[in-house]
C-alpha cells in the first residue's frame, strides 16, 4: 500500500490502465505537457508518449466527439474536462451521441468512453467553476455516473470505468484532491494520509460499480450521500451525537437500491445530502426510490439538503455549501418527528 491523496490516486489510475492497455488514451485541454489544471495527469505523457496522452484545443464538443469517433475505432479514451461548469458544449454529443450508440446500433458499436470532471465548490470557485451537475447526467439513459469521496475508490472506480464498455462520467469533487474535508472552511487542512482511505495500492485493482459503501454504521438515522458531503456529514452526526448510518453512493448510475433500502428500512428516518442545487437534484430522486421501497417502514418525512437554487455565489460561497449546521438541523427535525 502507498499514501495517496486523491490527484495521485487517479494519476495513478491511469497510469495503471495506460501501461495495461494499448487502447487507453488520454486525451483534454492540457493534461499532456502541463500535467492538467489539478496535476492529475502530471507525468503521463513524458512517460506514454504523445500519442497516447494528448493535448486537445479548448473545444468540449470537439474533445467528446473525438472520443466517440476513437471508441468506435477500438480504443479507450479518458477524456478530461477541465471543470464540470465547461461540460455543456460537450452535453449534446454526449447525450445524443454516445449515450446511444449501444442502443441505436443494436449491440453492434460500443462506446468505451470515461469522462472525467472535476465538480463542486468550496474551493472559492465561483458559480463558473463550481458547479454539480450529476443529475443531468443521470437522467440520460446509456450513462453511467460516478463520484467517489476518497483515494482508494477513486482508483478503483476510475479503473471500473476505463474498463467498462460503456460511457461513463466520473466526477471528482475537487475539495478533496488534497485531503477530507469537513465542511469548516477555518479549520486547518487534512491530509489524505490521516485517512484509511488514503492507504492505496499501487498496482491494478477495481471497486465494483453499482455499490454504495456504508461508511459509518448506525441505527437512529439513515444519512444517504456521496462526494465532499460524505465527510462533512459524517463530522455533522458525530457533532450531534446522532447515531447516523451513513451511506456513500460512489456510484449515482446504476444505484445500489437494496443498500439503501436495507438501511432505512432499519432506522425508519432518512437525510439525503448533496451539493448541488435543490430543486431536481438527485436527491429527489433517491427521495422518490425510498419512498417506493420503504414507505411502510418511514417513521418522519424524508429531509433533503443541498445547495440552494441559485447559482454557486462566489461571497457567499459557505452560506450556500450544505454545512455541518444544516445537516445537524435535518437531523434534529427527523429524530423530533413522532
Amino acid at each position: 500500500m502507498a499514501q495517496m491523496n486523491m490527484v495521485q490516486a487517479l494519476n495513478s489510475a491511469m497510469d495503471v490502465m495506460l501501461g495495461r492497455d494499448r487502447s487507453v488514451v488520454v486525451m483534454g485541454q492540457d493534461v499532456g505537457y502541463f500535467g492538467g489544471v489539478f496535476r492529475c495527469t502530471d507525468g503521463l505523457q513524458r512517460k506514454h508518449g504523445e500519442h497516447r496522452v494528448l493535448d486537445m484545443p479548448i473545444a468540449e464538443g470537439g474533445i467528446i466527439a473525438a472520443a466517440i469517433g476513437m471508441a468506435t475505432n477500438g480504443l479507450r479514451p479518458v477524456a478530461e474536462i477541465q471543470f464540470a461548469d465547461y461540460i455543456y458544449p460537450g452535453f449534446d454529443q454526449i447525450t445524443s451521441e454516445l449515450a446511444r450508440l449501444r442502443y441505436r446500433t443494436a449491440g453492434d458499436m460500443f462506446a468505451p468512453v470515461t469522462v472525467r470532471v472535476p465538480a463542486g465548490g468550496g474551493i472559492r470557485g465561483g458559480q463558473t467553476h463550481s458547479q454539480s451537475p450529476e443529475a443531468l447526467f443521470a437522467h440520460i439513459c446509456g450513462i453511467k455516473v460516478l463520484m467517489p469521496s476518497n483515494p482508494y475508490d477513486a482508483k478503483g472506480l476510475l479503473i471500473s470505468a476505463i474498463e467498462d464498455d460503456d460511457p461513463v462520467i466520473f466526477f471528482e469533487p475537487k475539495r478533496l484532491y488534497n485531503g477530507p474535508f469537513d465542511g469548516d472552511p477555518n479549520k486547518p487542512a487534512t491530509p489524505w494520509s490521516a485517512h484509511p482511505k488514503g492507504e492505496v495500492p499501487e498496482g491494478h485493482y477495481t471497486v465494483p460499480m453499482g455499490r454504495a459503501e456504508i461508511v459509518k454504521p448506525g441505527n437512529e438515522v439513515t444519512v444517504i450521500t456521496y462526494g465532499t458531503l460524505v465527510h462533512v456529514a459524517e463530522a455533522a452526526a458525530k457533532a450531534s451525537g446522532t447515531d447516523a448510518e451513513i451511506i456513500d453512493l460512489r456510484s449515482i448510475v446504476p444505484l445500489d437500491v437494496e443498500t439503501i433500502a436495507t438501511s432505512v428500512k432499519k432506522t425508519g428516518r432518512c437525510v439525503i445530502v448533496h451539493e448541488a442545487t435543490r430543486f431536481a437534484g438527485f436527491g429527489a430522486e433517491l427521495a422518490a426510490t425510498i419512498q417506493e421501497e420503504c414507505f411502510w417502514n418511514l417513521e418522519a418525512p424524508i429531509e433533503r439538503v443541498a445547495g440552494w437554487d441559485t447559482p454557486y455565489p462566489h461571497a457567499f460561497e459557505w452560506e450556500y455549501f450544505p454545512g455541518q449546521e444544516r445537516i445537524n438541523a435535518a437531523l434534529k427535525k427527523v429524530k423530533a418527528a413522532a
